[in-house]
């Protein structure tokens, strides 16, 4: 890791928990969404594309992928580092329609990956959230990396509120 995430004064996990509300705030309008991907410009890579299910996606793992290692680091285990690199990579289930039954899932999905974080993280003292381990971040800097996933939703905005006649096809 090379960019140091910046923390502040709230709780990081308030800044998990806030994160995954504003997904799922965006997700709320994304039944709505045109079906065209979006490209997102990333310095000193090819560009990337995102989509309502690839957002969701990106932010559930990176929750599940940076949870395992908070909790690989505290029973003193090594980590699993993520080689998938699954932001550059856009799949056919990425592109599919969007639905009021995606959303549902996304936000049964993402309220429990946060509460799992809330729960951990306030578990922890501010001397095990800040304490050094080498060259990897703190566990504060990883749960503060980890809010930064609202990008992935980011990236794709709200859509669009269409009428119920010229809304994408849910079927």
């Amino acid at each position: 890791m090379t960019e140091v995430a910046a923390v502040d004064e709230r709780h990081p996990a308030e800044r998990v928990t806030g994160m995954v509300d504003h997904v799922l705030e965006l997700a709320a309008t994304w039944p709505n969404w045109d079906g065209a991907p979006i490209t997102v410009a990333v310095e000193g890579e090819a560009p990337r594309t995102y989509t309502p299910h690839k957002a969701i996606r990106r932010v559930a793992d990176h929750l599940l992928d940076h949870l395992a290692e908070v909790e690989a680091r505290l029973a003193g285990r090594e980590t699993e580092p993520d080689a998938w690199h699954a932001s550059a990579v856009t799949t056919p289930a990425d592109l599919a329609v969007f639905t009021a039954d995606d959303l549902d899932e996304a936000g049964s999905r993402l309220r429990r990956l946060a509460l799992i974080w809330e729960l951990r993280l306030r578990s922890l003292t501010d001397q095990q959230l800040d304490e050094p381990a080498g060259e990897a971040w703190t566990l504060r800097q990883v749960a503060v990396h980890v809010a930064e996933s609202a990008f992935y939703a980011d990236a794709v905005g709200a859509a669009e509120e269409r009428s119920e006649v010229d809304a994408f096809p849910t079927g």
